[in-house]
């Protein structure tokens, strides 16, 4: 089992940005890929951007590329997403996933989720 909890989210302006946090516990974590999604009301749930377990390497969706940036720390078991230039079209409930030893740009196939943190971007 993997836990994942969420941080970060908040209230903000667009134009601003904020900084989102995913702590993960049990299992050993640098055997995850990680992933970012997100979902507002009424909508189906997306891929935003993923981040590889082996060598780093990131995706992103196209509405998140050139704002947003995935990383992550193995020492600390944290994935992160820093969202800039936020726009009041992400707003959502924003959680990560992990997925062992494969990166997924959907959420079918991912092992583990977290209970989401809200974003909302006011205009």
């Amino acid at each position: 089992q993997v836990q994942l909890v969420e941080s970060g989210g908040g209230w903000v302006q667009a134009g601003e940005s904020l900084r989102l946090s995913c702590v993960a516990s049990g299992r050993t974590f640098s055997d995850y890929a990680m992933g970012w999604f997100r979902q507002a009301p009424g909508k189906e749930r997306e891929f935003v951007a993923a981040i590889s377990w082996s060598n780093g390497g990131t995706y992103y969706a196209a509405s998140a590329k050139g704002r947003f940036t995935i990383s992550r720390d193995n020492a600390k078991n944290t994935v992160y997403l820093q969202m800039n230039s936020l726009k009041p079209e992400d707003t959502a409930v924003y959680y990560c996933a992990a997925a062992r030893r494969r990166v997924l740009l959907a959420a079918p196939g991912y092992d583990y989720w977290g209970q989401g943190t809200q974003v909302t971007v006011s205009s």
